[in-house]
């Protein structure tokens, strides 16, 4: 049987009892029943709203029209018995009742872990007191003076040694390359540094795939797979050893394995006290601070997995479609490139790597509105789910019962004219710009990129200044032109990549 045999008999099954219901005892209008589903899905008999999904599959960000015509609240019915019923909602009143005011009833609840069981206790996964525990030990991490020295100093090594001269080649050569790998493995790369282990180096020339980076890829596929089939599927996959759910118990054998070696590595060093006292990388900080009691292997484990997912995927989507949108935009790179002028003048030879302090970059207020922009079309996260604990009704009038399941589709958030204006769908920088200069701050319900009320995210401010400062150093030294007549679209997955990567040229800036 092949890596997806199972699902596809299933969906030829479905597609079975549709033709026979529809083209035998209901013979339809195609055009007119097309038109509908694009705007009303339907909910067939015993199959739900499944078929709709299925036909959706590789445009399943395309709700806009869908969540429109229900008013922001939409109810999804599955398959009858495949427990996959949910409310779907992109009203902010409700994000923020369910994230805020009634924050305690929902969680992320055990569907959800059971789905994303292979990130163990850590952040994404958990709510339980001893992750409370572990966001207070990352608050502390994030404002520790060593720590945040450190995440700079990795940053700018990393683009001065590796990414800028590999940029160099690629401008001297005229090579095409797929802008949304090279940003991958940057912060891939970076992520492994910034918690304190060997930098693989995967960004080279020779674009070489490290067996974590690989493990990585697999699991972010095999979490999306685990969403839009039946849990009786999958799981049945899973026992059997077959697809996307094979590729998942191979990457966490893989991840148990390597972290184990990083952990065990890393305690040696502070053993032999070789580890240095200015700077501190994430592992130190978890492991010699001990703020958790007690700070087991299995847990560091689950700290590590889950801060490459975090650090490594959020930051290289969110650079990928902000250099698009800016190639679609060139008077708002214009603008940027005044602003950087105006306040980062550059000094000495044009060899010269600047290195930026945040407060100096925090003076850059329309590239801050352009990455806040590009995050509201594009945000990294496309959506947030969660599970009430007792019934409940929502600001929207939307009754939730005990255990059910909703979903807050970030995406189709950031394109709602009701939340956005009549202009949702245009790239508008100068719509994060107050009437005096400064930057204009929306609701974390309104804007959502960066979570909201207790779950907010903790790395909001250090995310925002490797943006920049990566943003800076590029358009400080090349041209970014992207390859004509490729096809642009979400890969519906975990995180927001594009579908078939974004093809660019770079050229040397004088």
């Amino acid at each position: 049987m092949s890596s997806f045999g199972l699902f596809e008999a299933s969906i030829v099954f479905f597609c079975f009892l549709i033709s026979y219901y529809f083209l035998i005892k209901k013979p339809f209008d195609y055009f007119k029943i097309k038109k509908t589903l694009q705007s009303y899905p339907w909910n067939w008999p015993i199959l739900g709203m499944f078929p709709g999904l299925v036909v959706r599959l590789n445009r399943i960000y395309d709700g806009v029209e869908i969540l429109e015509n229900y008013n922001m609240t939409f109810p999804f019915k599955g398959p009858w018995f495949a427990g996959m019923d949910m409310l779907v909602t992109v009203d902010p009143a409700n994000v923020h009742y369910i994230m805020s005011s009634n924050f305690s009833n929902y969680i992320k609840g055990p569907a959800f872990q059971e789905v994303f069981e292979v990130f163990g206790n850590g952040l994404l996964n958990s709510d339980s007191e001893r992750t409370n525990n572990l966001r207070k030990c990352y608050q502390a991490m994030l404002h520790d003076p060593r720590f945040q020295r450190f995440t700079i100093f990795a940053t700018r090594n990393k683009l001065k040694d590796e990414l800028l001269p590999l940029l160099d080649h690629f401008a001297k050569e005229g090579t095409v390359v797929d802008l949304q790998d090279v940003f991958r493995r940057f912060t891939f790369d970076a992520a492994l540094v910034t918690l304190g282990v060997p930098d693989p180096r995967s960004l080279s020339v020779q674009m070489a795939n490290d067996e974590l980076f690989k493990a990585v890829e697999d699991v972010e596929v095999a979490m999306v797979y685990r969403h839009l089939i039946p849990r009786f599927m999958w799981k049945l996959q899973n026992r059997m050893g077959l697809g996307q759910e094979k590729k998942l118990t191979e990457a966490d054998a893989t991840f148990g394995r390597l972290c184990g070696k990083y952990v065990s590595d890393k305690r040696d060093e502070i053993r032999n006290e070789v580890t240095n006292e200015e700077v501190v990388d994430l592992l130190t900080f978890f492991i010699k601070f001990e703020l958790l009691d007690p700070i087991d292997d299995k847990l560091l484990r689950d700290v590590f997995v889950g801060f490459i997912l975090a650090f490594r995927d959020t930051i290289a989507s969110t650079l990928t479609w902000f250099f698009w949108l800016l190639s679609e935009k060139p008077h708002v790179v214009t603008k940027i490139h005044h602003e950087i002028q105006e306040n980062l003048p550059r000094s000495g030879s044009s060899k010269e790597r600047p290195s930026y302090d945040p407060a100096e970059l925090d003076k850059l207020v329309y590239l801050h509105g352009a990455l806040c922009e590009s995050m509201r079309l594009y945000p990294p996260v496309p959506f947030q789910r969660r599970s009430a604990i007792k019934q409940d009704v929502l600001p929207s009038g939307h009754k939730v019962d005990a255990n059910s399941t909703i979903m807050i589709f970030v995406y189709v958030m950031g394109k709602m004219r009701a939340v956005w204006g009549e202009d949702a769908l245009e790239f508008k920088p100068e719509r994060w710009v107050s009437a005096t200069g400064g930057i204009r701050h929306e609701p974390a319900y309104k804007f959502f990129a960066f979570n909201a009320g207790p779950r907010a995210c903790l790395g909001k401010n250090m995310a925002m200044t490797q943006l920049k400062t990566v943003v800076v150093e590029i358009l400080q030294n090349y041209d970014v032109e992207v390859v004509k007549g490729q096809k642009t679209e979400p890969f519906s997955g975990l995180i927001l990549h594009m579908k078939h990567g974004l093809r660019v040229k770079f050229n040397k800036r004088c």
